[in-house]
């Protein structure tokens, strides 16, 4: 796979359910700003008119029932638009982008938590990315009963992927620190089960370590 263009740098947050990922991707979004950065935050499913389209479909619960091909290729749909339209051209630019939830997050899913075949799925998320692939993941580690309490506490809503048992959010979990020790020059665990200003202090000063900027 290739990377992103070099004049760009691209960031993804990626963990279990209710790790924080969207405040921190904000937050993250923010920061890097403020030190003069053009920043395109984004995240998945979604990110355009018709991957918030798609996104409803998938965390929908009257589609309790769908199955894990089909979920499969419509996140790949919405990460296909959400590359070739928004991320690929700020790249291009040079700009900085902040997902929340990438490509990693199929493998974790589809791949660990639902049983399917690991090669097959890099093999359509490559497809569908056109091998673009991260400079920095940053992985918002935490148990799974604790993710799943803040979820069920959040004003954001119980989705169709929440609702799955808690079994399949323990090997989601455990496909992403798999993924971890598969490749640990990408990506870096933050322990999210703390509070909201340790996590965030970790994650900045990671990222500043990353970009070479001061925190």
């Amino acid at each position: 796979m290739t990377s992103s263009n070099a004049k760009g740098f691209f960031i993804t947050l990626e963990g279990p359910e209710g790790s924080g990922k969207s405040t921190h991707a904000s937050r993250l979004a923010e920061y890097l700003r403020s030190k003069g950065r053009d920043v395109l935050l984004t995240r998945e499913p979604g990110g355009t008119a018709i991957g918030d389209q798609i996104r409803a479909v998938l965390n929908d619960h009257a589609n309790a029932e769908m199955h894990p091909r089909a979920e499969i290729l419509l996140f790949c749909a919405s990460r296909a638009q959400l590359v070739s339209r928004m991320i690929r051209p700020h790249l291009a630019r040079g700009g900085t982008v902040v997902c929340d939830r990438y490509a990693d997050s199929t493998l974790a899913y589809q791949g660990y938590g639902h049983g399917l075949d690991l090669g097959i799925l890099r093999t359509i998320s490559a497809y569908a990315t056109e091998g673009l692939m991260p400079e920095m993941t940053l992985l918002l580690d935490l148990p799974v009963e604790v993710g799943l309490a803040r979820r069920r506490r959040s004003d954001s809503g119980w989705n169709r992927l929440d609702a799955f048992d808690v079994e399949f959010h323990r090997r989601v979990r455990q496909g992403y620190l798999e993924l971890l020790r598969e490749q640990p020059e990408r990506w870096t665990r933050i322990d999210a089960a703390r509070e909201e200003e340790q996590v965030w202090k970790e994650i900045g000063k990671a990222v500043s370590a990353r970009l070479g900027i001061g925190a």
